[in-house]
């Protein structure tokens, strides 16, 4: 890595041709999406014909290859969010909990076996972490996974999992207490539920704040059993996993956050040129266009930060600088992300807390940025322990 994280021209290009499709094919409809809890199947299809699941996938597996790579990834993802975070997490969450899970940690069958669908967009998958009494502390997991006569038996619930129940998703991947290890700790393995597996369940759906056209489900296992070939990675492994699967998201996250900001400053700078009191246009008065001056700080601080980290992960750096560099990033990010919507809705005035107006979509679906792929009181804590301090 040189040092420097500008975007190259290739990377520009391609933000390019993505804001064309996300201004085509979701811009319109997001509303109505939001409005009607609708998770867009069609939209996602062509979403995968445009080779966005594939970015950071070889092309063994239908994917980019050489001419993708994770800043891509973060660039579609902010380009998409920019028009709707709905559709932006449906990205995120399908390639860094759905693909990465198995392209990562995955064997050569498992690969094969899953991931073309899932990389053309044709299919998606769901990670299976959170439960009711396990967040941000994942070392309570209650799910197990008991291996009988070849098969994983497995029993528990996870909630909060990203594109779990939608009619197109083949498999979630979940963490499950396998053993005890000497220590008394639980052993915790990470086993591949493929959908329509019986006694696997995708309960109705969320009725969420926000992202209302994202697929969001609670799940149950009850006996359900798959081959012991389903175990992802190596045995007792899982946590590790599942670590790394979410250094990578939350740069992601952060990218989504990009995308939040920047069109809470899109909004604003419109509605303040346009909106007029007294005679003149609400931007001209310093109490407006200050507050929308510290959107563009945020804007450009949060991109720099993300992309930073973005480029560190491709350029391959030691992963204690990285993992340093994307708590840094989702952090700052998503609570800028909170910080603008509440901005750009004051802007808007009592046109802000009308439905009919974006800004009030973006205003909802911010504030879970501050929360999934570790909260904002977990990469403090992180970074805090990048400063050597022990922290609990």
């Amino acid at each position: 890595m040189s040092g420097s994280f500008e975007l190259s021209r290739e990377h520009e290009e391609f933000r390019r041709s993505v804001r064309e499709f996300a201004q085509g094919e979701i811009a319109p409809y997001a509303a109505q999406w939001d409005r009607d809890h609708h998770f867009p199947v069609d939209v996602v299809k062509k979403m995968g014909g445009l080779g966005l699941f594939g970015l950071t996938a070889p092309e063994e597996f239908g994917g980019a290859g050489d001419d993708g790579d994770f800043t891509s990834l973060c660039v579609a993802i902010e380009e998409i969010g920019r028009v709707d975070q709905s559709m932006g997490i449906t990205l995120e969450a399908a390639v860094g909990l759905g693909i990465n899970p198995i392209l990562t940690f995955g064997t050569e069958e498992q690969k094969q076996a899953w991931l073309p669908d899932l990389v053309a967009g044709q299919t998606l998958a769901g990670f299976g972490l959170t439960e009711p009494g396990a967040g941000s502390d994942a070392g309570a997991t209650r799910t197990r996974a008991e291996l009988v006569d070849g098969q994983w038996v497995v029993n528990g619930a996870k909630q909060f999992i990203t594109n779990s129940g939608s009619d197109i998703t083949s498999l979630v991947t979940v963490t499950a207490r396998t053993g005890t290890r000497e220590n008394g700790s639980a052993e915790v393995s990470t086993i591949i539920v493929p959908t329509g597996t019986e006694g696997f369940t995708a309960e109705p759906a969320y009725d969420k704040l926000g992202w209302h056209a994202s697929d969001t489900h609670p799940l149950t296992f009850e006996d359900a059993r798959v081959p012991e070939a389903n175990l992802l990675g190596e045995r007792g492994r899982g946590f590790a996993q599942f670590l790394a699967t979410l250094d990578d998201g939350r740069v992601a996250i952060a990218a989504l956050a990009v995308g939040c900001i920047q069109a809470c400053l899109d909004m604003s700078v419109q509605y303040a040129g346009e909106r007029t009191t007294f005679g003149v246009p609400i931007g001209s008065k310093q109490g407006v266009a200050f507050q929308i001056a510290d959107l563009e700080v945020m804007l450009t601080a949060s991109r720099a930060l993300t992309y930073r980290a973005a480029a560190m992960k491709d350029a391959g750096r030691p992963m204690k600088e990285f993992k340093q560099a994307a708590a840094v990033a989702k952090l700052y990010a998503t609570e800028s992300a909170v910080t603008a919507t509440r901005i750009a809705t004051q802007v808007f005035g009592g046109y802000g807390f009308m439905e009919e107006y974006p800004v009030t979509r973006f205003y909802r679906d911010a504030k879970v940025l501050e929360i999934g792929e570790g909260t904002s009181e977990v990469q403090r804590m992180l970074i805090a322990r990048g400063l050597g301090l022990p922290v609990e």
